[in-house]
């Protein structure tokens, strides 16, 4: 995805990087352009990722999970208010294959060695209550597009009136 780094040039922006579950190291401010123009919500998947607005990380401070998320600065086109892009530092292994709609995996006949074994599809997730532990936020092995959080977190959310927030019973 093409952005504009501080110069105005434009680069690419790997949004995976963001879904590995590990803290990264961020050394050129990161600029977002807002499209279409709007109402600004404190919890986007702007661009697959979760941008957040800062009482999101005040919340969060609040309620203790500073091991379980790191907030990396980004400047959102047209706002002055801090704006985040909260980056999960788990991956759990929680994925109940049984419970989901439909799993799909990469085979061999889909000539990519580098993920075959791995999840290609998942409907209807479900996790495995069991493994996750004491985890409040993280993203599920071998599907890190979602980002889970405990109920915990989502009542707390929901409390502060955090807006464009959707939740989904996994």
């Amino acid at each position: 995805m093409p952005l504009d780094d501080e110069e105005g040039r434009e680069e690419l922006f790997d949004v995976w990087r963001f879904n590995e579950g590990r803290f990264l190291n961020i050394e050129k401010p990161i600029r977002l352009p807002v499209e279409p123009a709007g109402i600004p919500i404190e919890f986007s998947h702007a661009l697959g990722i979760p941008i957040v607005h800062h009482r999101v990380v005040a919340l969060f401070e609040r309620l203790g999970l500073q091991k379980e998320v790191q907030f990396i600065p980004v400047e959102v086109e047209g706002q002055t208010e801090p704006w985040f892009i909260l980056n999960a530092l788990q991956i759990i292994r929680c994925i109940d294959d049984a419970r989901c709609e439909e799993v799909l995996y990469w085979l061999p006949e889909d000539n990519r060695p580098d993920v075959l074994g791995q999840y290609r599809n998942v409907r209807g997730l479900k996790v495995d209550p069991t493994k996750i532990g004491d985890a409040h936020i993280f993203r599920p092995w071998g599907w890190p597009v979602v980002l889970i959080v405990s109920e915990h977190v989502k009542r707390a959310l929901e409390q502060e009136g955090i807006t464009g927030i959707k939740f989904l019973e996994v």
